[in-house]
């Protein structure tokens, strides 16, 4: 997993070509003008998703990971957790890998990490991750505004 400030992105440009370009295209864009909806950057190869939602508290959260897709997450607006754990320490599997949805979920873990707005975070396919969690103490569920750009695993090194 990475995780830095957006500002920061110029920093990774010796990252794979593809993962830059998502880094790029979240650090350049203004998402306050951007619909939710599902974008195709570059075929089925990068799409990116912009959702606006309320953020759940951590009883609630979806732990899960992917094998095709890496996920370049970013806090466009607002405050969000995020769970986190690597693949080889992963909670137990609870709905094993869906090839046509490229998710496993696990059962529920407890490692959490805030993401305020202007943050991202690459997660791998060896990242178990649980996005949308409320933050604060106590948690408070709030609005946010999040990207999610999911770069194709076999894409890297093009």
């Amino acid at each position: 997993m990475i995780f830095d400030k957006i500002e920061n992105y110029a920093k990774y440009a010796d990252l794979p070509r593809a993962l830059y370009r998502a880094i790029e295209y979240i650090g350049s864009t203004d998402f306050s003008h951007v619909e939710n909806g599902q974008y195709e950057l570059d075929g089925k190869r990068m799409i990116s998703m912009v959702n606006r939602y309320r953020t759940k508290t951590l009883d609630r959260a979806v732990w899960e990971s992917h094998r095709k897709y890496i996920d370049v997450q970013f806090v466009a607006g607002g405050h969000e957790r995020f769970g986190h754990v690597p693949l080889a320490s992963a909670p137990p599997v609870a709905t094993p890998y869906n090839e046509e949805k490229d998710v496993m979920f696990y059962e529920h873990g407890t490692d959490t990490f805030d993401a305020p707005a202007g943050t991202f975070m690459i997660f791998y396919p060896d990242d178990v991750h649980a996005p949308g969690l409320a933050a604060g103490i106590p948690p408070t569920p709030a609005e946010v505004v999040k990207v999610v750009v999911k770069v194709a695993v076999d894409s890297i090194g093009t």
